[in-house]
């Protein structure tokens, strides 16, 4: 996976719930090739480490609101966009899918220009 880069969330969705989308133009995700840095409005939100097989990737919080969690997740990327669907309850999802209490949050990015 050609990952590492700055992405913001272009559409996102919690338990089958869409998110507004004034809050996805104020967030960013950072990914390096072992970790990754979500920033809202500028400030540094959560972090941690990063692991990435073909099909998965798997988050490993060290700092701020995921601070101790493991969440895995399954991931498409295809040019400029990435879709991820995390299982927030520490199971890797099925599908990109979310329902009520499903415990699952589908985001697609868009890779931001480097400067």
């Amino acid at each position: 996976m050609n990952h590492p880069g700055t992405w913001r969330p272009v559409r996102a969705e919690l338990d089958g719930q869409e998110a507004p989308a004034m809050a996805l133009e104020r967030m960013e995700l950072i990914l390096t090739e072992e970790t990754y840095t979500v920033r809202f409005a500028g400030e540094v939100h959560d972090r941690g480490a990063l692991r990435v097989t073909e099909a998965t990737l798997t988050l490993s919080g060290e700092h701020g609101a995921n601070d101790g969690r493991v969440i895995p997740a399954i991931y498409q990327l295809a040019g400029d966009r990435l879709r991820v669907c995390y299982g927030l309850d520490g199971e890797v999802p099925a599908e990109f899918k979310t329902g009520a209490n499903s415990q699952r949050y589908l985001v697609t990015y868009r890779r931001l220009p480097t400067e």
